[in-house]
Protein backbone atom coordinates (compact mmCIF):
# COMPACT_ATOMS: atom_id res chain seq x y z
CA UNK A 1 0.00 0.00 0.00
CA UNK A 2 1.57 3.34 -1.33
CA UNK A 3 1.94 5.98 1.44
CA UNK A 4 1.06 9.58 0.13
CA UNK A 5 2.94 12.70 1.23
CA UNK A 6 2.10 15.29 3.66
CA UNK A 7 -0.49 18.09 2.43
CA UNK A 8 2.08 20.74 3.93
CA UNK A 9 5.02 18.97 2.51
CA UNK A 10 3.16 18.86 -0.73
CA UNK A 11 2.89 22.98 -0.73
CA UNK A 12 5.94 23.64 0.87
CA UNK A 13 7.82 21.60 -2.35
CA UNK A 14 5.07 23.78 -4.58
CA UNK A 15 6.29 27.51 -3.37
CA UNK A 16 9.76 26.55 -3.37
CA UNK A 17 9.42 25.40 -6.88
CA UNK A 18 7.40 28.69 -7.72
CA UNK A 19 10.01 30.71 -6.05
CA UNK A 20 12.93 28.73 -8.22
CA UNK A 21 10.90 28.89 -11.53
CA UNK A 22 10.33 32.95 -10.91
CA UNK A 23 13.74 33.87 -9.93
CA UNK A 24 15.38 32.14 -12.85
CA UNK A 25 12.34 34.02 -15.22
CA UNK A 26 13.25 37.19 -13.75
CA UNK A 27 16.85 36.64 -13.90
CA UNK A 28 16.49 35.62 -17.91
CA UNK A 29 14.31 39.16 -18.43
CA UNK A 30 16.79 40.94 -16.47
CA UNK A 31 19.41 39.93 -18.67
CA UNK A 32 17.84 40.80 -22.36
CA UNK A 33 16.92 43.79 -21.19
CA UNK A 34 20.32 44.84 -19.64
CA UNK A 35 22.32 43.14 -23.10
CA UNK A 36 22.13 46.37 -24.71
CA UNK A 37 22.77 48.96 -22.33
CA UNK A 38 25.67 46.79 -21.15
CA UNK A 39 27.44 46.30 -24.85
CA UNK A 40 26.94 50.45 -25.42
CA UNK A 41 28.95 50.78 -22.06
CA UNK A 42 31.19 48.43 -23.41
CA UNK A 43 31.49 50.12 -27.08
CA UNK A 44 31.79 53.68 -25.25
CA UNK A 45 34.81 52.58 -22.99
CA UNK A 46 36.95 50.41 -25.92
CA UNK A 47 35.58 52.88 -28.97
CA UNK A 48 34.47 49.68 -30.87
CA UNK A 49 31.20 49.60 -32.57
CA UNK A 50 29.73 52.39 -30.91
CA UNK A 51 25.92 52.34 -31.00
CA UNK A 52 25.55 56.30 -30.31
CA UNK A 53 27.52 57.64 -32.61
CA UNK A 54 28.13 57.72 -36.45
CA UNK A 55 31.75 56.54 -37.71
CA UNK A 56 31.48 59.05 -40.16
CA UNK A 57 29.60 62.48 -41.63
CA UNK A 58 28.38 62.18 -44.92
CA UNK A 59 30.85 65.01 -45.31
CA UNK A 60 33.35 63.83 -44.17
CA UNK A 61 32.65 60.70 -46.51
CA UNK A 62 32.08 62.47 -49.48
CA UNK A 63 35.47 64.43 -49.62
CA UNK A 64 37.09 61.16 -48.72
CA UNK A 65 38.78 60.06 -52.15
CA UNK A 66 37.30 57.10 -54.09
CA UNK A 67 39.81 54.70 -54.71
CA UNK A 68 38.35 53.10 -58.29
CA UNK A 69 41.64 50.64 -58.52
CA UNK A 70 40.32 48.39 -55.75
CA UNK A 71 36.38 46.79 -54.86
CA UNK A 72 36.02 45.01 -51.85
CA UNK A 73 33.32 42.44 -51.49
CA UNK A 74 30.56 43.05 -48.53
CA UNK A 75 28.41 40.53 -47.45
CA UNK A 76 25.39 41.21 -45.18
CA UNK A 77 24.09 38.97 -42.28
CA UNK A 78 21.52 39.35 -40.18
CA UNK A 79 20.38 37.97 -36.92
CA UNK A 80 17.51 38.47 -34.18
CA UNK A 81 17.05 36.75 -30.82
CA UNK A 82 13.05 37.32 -29.87
CA UNK A 83 10.14 37.32 -32.07
CA UNK A 84 11.73 39.23 -35.01
CA UNK A 85 11.67 38.49 -38.34
CA UNK A 86 15.53 40.23 -40.28
CA UNK A 87 17.00 40.16 -43.30
CA UNK A 88 19.01 41.91 -45.69
CA UNK A 89 17.47 42.85 -48.91
CA UNK A 90 20.73 41.81 -50.86
CA UNK A 91 23.24 39.37 -49.33
CA UNK A 92 26.45 41.17 -50.88
CA UNK A 93 27.91 43.71 -53.34
CA UNK A 94 30.50 45.14 -54.53
CA UNK A 95 32.08 48.88 -53.58
CA UNK A 96 34.80 50.64 -54.11
CA UNK A 97 36.83 52.33 -50.89
CA UNK A 98 35.98 55.80 -50.65
CA UNK A 99 32.37 55.44 -52.41
CA UNK A 100 28.68 56.61 -50.19
CA UNK A 101 27.01 53.10 -51.03
CA UNK A 102 23.62 52.83 -49.16
CA UNK A 103 22.17 48.99 -48.45
CA UNK A 104 18.54 48.40 -47.18
CA UNK A 105 17.60 46.16 -44.41
CA UNK A 106 13.71 44.88 -43.51
CA UNK A 107 12.52 44.00 -40.25
CA UNK A 108 9.01 42.84 -39.16
CA UNK A 109 7.40 42.54 -35.69
CA UNK A 110 6.20 38.95 -35.59
CA UNK A 111 4.02 39.86 -32.39
CA UNK A 112 0.42 41.57 -31.87
CA UNK A 113 2.07 43.81 -29.56
CA UNK A 114 4.11 47.27 -29.78
CA UNK A 115 7.79 46.00 -29.18
CA UNK A 116 11.36 47.74 -28.70
CA UNK A 117 14.39 46.38 -30.10
CA UNK A 118 18.02 47.17 -30.78
CA UNK A 119 20.19 46.18 -33.29
CA UNK A 120 24.25 45.58 -32.37
CA UNK A 121 26.68 45.23 -35.47
CA UNK A 122 30.01 43.50 -36.12
CA UNK A 123 32.38 42.73 -38.46
CA UNK A 124 34.63 40.47 -40.18
CA UNK A 125 37.21 39.69 -40.18
CA UNK A 126 37.92 42.01 -37.11
CA UNK A 127 40.38 44.16 -38.52
CA UNK A 128 38.21 45.68 -40.93
CA UNK A 129 35.88 47.31 -37.86
CA UNK A 130 37.65 50.85 -38.03
CA UNK A 131 38.03 51.35 -41.44
CA UNK A 132 33.80 50.49 -42.15
CA UNK A 133 32.36 53.93 -41.43
CA UNK A 134 28.21 54.00 -41.03
CA UNK A 135 27.25 57.53 -41.58
CA UNK A 136 23.79 56.70 -41.17
CA UNK A 137 22.36 53.35 -39.42
CA UNK A 138 19.32 52.03 -37.29
CA UNK A 139 21.89 50.82 -34.85
CA UNK A 140 22.36 53.86 -33.40
CA UNK A 141 19.06 54.27 -32.03
CA UNK A 142 16.49 51.81 -30.60
CA UNK A 143 13.86 50.93 -32.81
CA UNK A 144 9.79 51.13 -32.33
CA UNK A 145 7.68 48.24 -34.28
CA UNK A 146 4.26 48.48 -33.68
CA UNK A 147 1.88 44.95 -33.63
CA UNK A 148 2.69 43.37 -37.01
CA UNK A 149 4.77 45.80 -38.64
CA UNK A 150 7.56 46.24 -41.01
CA UNK A 151 9.93 48.57 -41.50
CA UNK A 152 12.67 48.91 -44.54
CA UNK A 153 15.98 50.47 -42.80
CA UNK A 154 18.94 52.11 -44.03
CA UNK A 155 22.47 51.14 -43.63
CA UNK A 156 24.74 53.99 -45.20
CA UNK A 157 28.36 53.69 -45.12
CA UNK A 158 32.12 54.09 -47.18
CA UNK A 159 34.53 51.56 -46.67
CA UNK A 160 37.86 53.75 -45.43
CA UNK A 161 40.78 53.75 -48.44
CA UNK A 162 43.11 53.25 -45.49
CA UNK A 163 41.89 49.44 -45.37
CA UNK A 164 44.47 47.22 -45.31
CA UNK A 165 45.47 45.46 -48.97
CA UNK A 166 44.83 42.06 -48.15
CA UNK A 167 40.95 42.69 -47.00
CA UNK A 168 38.86 41.87 -49.61
CA UNK A 169 36.12 40.69 -48.18
CA UNK A 170 34.06 42.65 -45.07
CA UNK A 171 30.92 40.83 -43.75
CA UNK A 172 28.92 43.17 -41.83
CA UNK A 173 26.41 41.58 -39.21
CA UNK A 174 23.54 42.89 -37.42
CA UNK A 175 21.80 40.84 -34.67
CA UNK A 176 18.21 42.47 -33.59
CA UNK A 177 17.51 42.41 -30.17
CA UNK A 178 13.58 42.91 -28.53
CA UNK A 179 14.10 44.73 -25.42
CA UNK A 180 10.77 44.64 -23.51
CA UNK A 181 10.39 40.58 -23.41
CA UNK A 182 7.44 40.19 -21.21
CA UNK A 183 8.59 38.13 -17.80
CA UNK A 184 6.45 35.15 -17.83
CA UNK A 185 3.55 35.04 -15.39
CA UNK A 186 3.75 33.80 -11.99
CA UNK A 187 0.19 32.01 -12.63
CA UNK A 188 0.96 30.33 -15.47
CA UNK A 189 4.05 29.26 -13.72
CA UNK A 190 2.69 28.00 -10.19
CA UNK A 191 -0.16 25.79 -12.44
CA UNK A 192 2.49 24.10 -14.20
CA UNK A 193 4.41 23.76 -11.35
CA UNK A 194 1.17 22.24 -9.23
CA UNK A 195 0.12 20.51 -12.04
CA UNK A 196 3.50 18.40 -12.29
CA UNK A 197 3.59 18.12 -8.49
CA UNK A 198 -0.24 16.19 -8.10
CA UNK A 199 1.22 13.85 -11.14
CA UNK A 200 3.76 12.71 -8.77
CA UNK A 201 1.79 12.37 -5.67
CA UNK A 202 -1.00 10.25 -7.12
CA UNK A 203 -1.25 6.86 -6.15
CA UNK A 204 0.10 4.07 -7.99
Amino acid sequence: MSKHPPAEADRSFNRSMLIKLFVVALMMFGFGFALVPMYRAICQITGINNLVQRDATEREAKNTQVDMSRTISIEFDANARGPLGFKPEQHSMDVHPGEVTTVMYQVSNEQARTIQAQAIPSYAPREATEYFKKIECFCFTQQTLAASETKRLPVVFVVDPKLPKDVKTITLSYTFFELNTPAPTTKGTANQAAGTDSKTSNPA
